[in-house]
């Protein structure tokens, strides 16, 4: 049986003390049972933060992202060992935002290309991460104009096929897979729960071809976007979502508590 898992990717928010704060808050109103699993991911900055003040309880901490060199001349960038160092044990790739894809856009049109994520970069961060001993969680979804045209299933095939490629099933392991559709990131919209289910489904389809049962059996597969503790259940009801991935909902730490006892 896979176990339940609950991410909660604070993105660019938080100061120091008001993650500090966030924890102790949390703490108190946490609910976890043994079939779930926690994790949050603050800013780099927050990281050891963070990892201090959850020590001894079941919550994990990772990162938002991560270079797939060890070390080097590359400002402002950090590897899956400094995230391992500082106290992560997971680590989220390839998300929408970090790809320039957006549900809400918020930064001039012209600066997209800053945000320039690829299927093949992503394929060396996943090697990176998982040679670091970090979990994986590995994010995949369409636009609303890829949704409109009907190209959901492929584009979501295309990015699982670019960012899986070279793996074998011992290695991919670890993996989790996270669904989030574009749209409905940061907009308040969301994915309707048995239409989220489909293509969780169709994600753990692909996997049994790409890559093997026992992966495709194992892998847990996350729905992000807009989840929040009134839909959070119906969501996790569904056969193949194994959990949540969540945004604005994380942030604050009763109702990220809610979120994981709908878990």
């Amino acid at each position: 049986m896979r176990r339940k898992l609950v991410v909660g990717n604070w993105k660019m928010n938080k100061t120091v003390a008001e993650a500090d704060d966030w924890c102790w808050n949390y703490v108190e109103h946490q609910l976890i049972g043994s079939e779930t699993e926690v994790g949050v991911a603050p800013p780099y900055l927050g990281l050891v933060a963070v990892a201090e003040s959850l020590y001894g309880t079941d919550v994990m901490v990772g990162g938002q992202d991560a270079f797939w060199l060890e070390s080097g001349a590359y400002t402002g960038l950090v590897s899956p060992t400094m995230l391992k160092d500082a106290g992560g044990s997971f680590c989220i790739l390839g998300h929408s935002e970090r790809r320039g894809r957006f549900g809400k856009l918020e930064v001039p049109e012209e600066t997209l290309p800053y945000f320039s994520e690829t299927d093949a970069t992503l394929n060396l961060k996943l090697a990176a991460v998982l040679k670091a001993g970090l979990t994986p969680i590995l994010c995949c979804g369409e636009t609303q104009a890829e949704r409109d045209s009907g190209m959901t299933d492929s584009v979501i095939e295309r990015q699982l096929r670019g960012a899986l490629h070279g793996f074998t099933s011992k290695e991919l392991q670890p993996l989790v897979l996270a669904y989030e559709p574009v749209w409905a990131i940061g907009t308040g919209k969301v994915c309707d729960s048995g239409e989220a289910s489909r293509i969780s489904g169709f994600i753990r389809s692909h996997l049994k071809v790409a890559v093997s049962t026992k992966v495709s059996r194992s892998t847990r597969i996350l729905y992000g976007g807009s989840v929040k503790s009134s839909n959070a259940a119906e969501l996790f009801a569904m056969p193949d979502i194994d959990g949540g991935l969540v945004g604005g909902a994380s942030l604050d730490p009763a109702e990220f508590a809610k979120i994981v006892g709908a878990a």
